[in-house]
């Protein structure tokens, strides 16, 4: 295994998802804190893992893969001009092969409505298997973000994986009008259970529901996190996975 870095990367506000090496990006300088540029060299020494720096921007929650070589990703952020504006589509692909050793990279449009990581693909799609990916649909009718996982949903057909799909939280406000980015896809797995974030009661109950049918290895576990939301991403941008 190898611990990617980046040379202009992403510090998260809770802890270390983003975190790269050298200059530190903070979604386009939202989230800057001290000791972020060192904390990918850091990680990697403990693990007992070589680093390796690579001239673009990307954020781990900016992707996603399933291990057989393919990847998911979206338009608003690894082409946003914030990102790697020096780069066209095709050389952001290049540099995705190169240093993830992907075949086919999949792009979704916009994430959440919002979403102060300028459209992160783990709060909108996961892939759960080889070629099986998760998605939420709309909640309810007043859902902010109906249009976009009512086209996440096409697009992800249209590409031949198997999709699932569970409930999105729905709208959830933080004492204002404005809808927050929560959402139920931003889970993180571990060897034996599926932490996943709750904003409210009546929808969480459905998708923990129809999640443990999707892990039947794992325990589910929801857990309330709008706090962690205010401060910016949940459980999966807190965490950072190493394969065995």
């Amino acid at each position: 295994m190898i611990a990617i870095t980046t040379s202009s990367s992403i510090s998260v506000k809770p802890c270390g998802r983003g975190r790269g090496r050298r200059r530190v990006f903070g979604w386009c300088g939202k989230y800057l804190m001290d000791g972020d540029t060192d904390t990918a060299a850091a990680m990697a020494g403990v693990e007992g893992l070589p680093a390796h720096n690579h001239g673009f921007v990307l954020e781990g929650g900016g992707i996603d893969v399933d291990g057989e070589g393919r990847l998911l990703t979206t338009r608003q952020c690894l082409l946003n001009p914030n990102r790697n504006p020096h780069l066209s589509p095709d050389q952001i692909e290049g540099h995705l092969r190169a240093a993830l050793g992907v075949e086919e990279i999949l792009w979704l449009g916009d994430g959440l409505a919002n979403d102060h990581t300028d459209g992160h693909v783990d709060n909108i799609a996961r892939f759960i298997g080889p070629g099986h990916v998760l998605c939420q649909h709309p909640a309810c009718e007043d859902d902010p973000n109906t249009d976009v996982l009512r086209e996440i949903e096409r697009t992800l057909s249209a590409a031949g994986l198997m999709v699932s799909t569970i409930p999105s939280p729905g709208p959830v406000h933080f004492g204002d009008v404005v809808p927050v980015p929560a959402s139920h896809m931003n889970f993180t797995i571990t060897n034996g259970c599926v932490l996943v974030p709750i904003y409210e009661d009546r929808y969480s109950a459905v998708a923990l529901a129809e999640l443990k049918a999707l892990f039947p290895g794992r325990e589910v576990i929801g857990l309330p996190a709008r706090g962690i939301l205010a401060g910016g991403g949940s459980f999966h941008c807190m965490t950072r996975e190493i394969p065995a």
